[in-house]
């Protein structure tokens, strides 16, 4: 029964995802990912503490 539950539950999902990125306006899930990282990666070199070479020397 286990196999026949799970997989009825996967087809079901698969079906009910098809039908909502085919109906509404789903957004790229990638693509949003890939915007956040460079937005991070900006965000880093713009705001991240520059090293002081001086205090080593001491």
């Amino acid at each position: 029964m286990g196999i026949l539950r799970s997989g009825f539950h996967f087809i079901l999902g698969t079906v009910c995802g098809v039908y909502v990125a085919q109906n509404y306006d789903v957004p790229n899930i990638h693509k949003l990912y890939k915007t956040g990282l460079v937005i991070a990666k900006h965000y880093e070199e713009n705001y991240r503490k520059s090293k002081k070479k001086d205090d080593d020397d001491l």
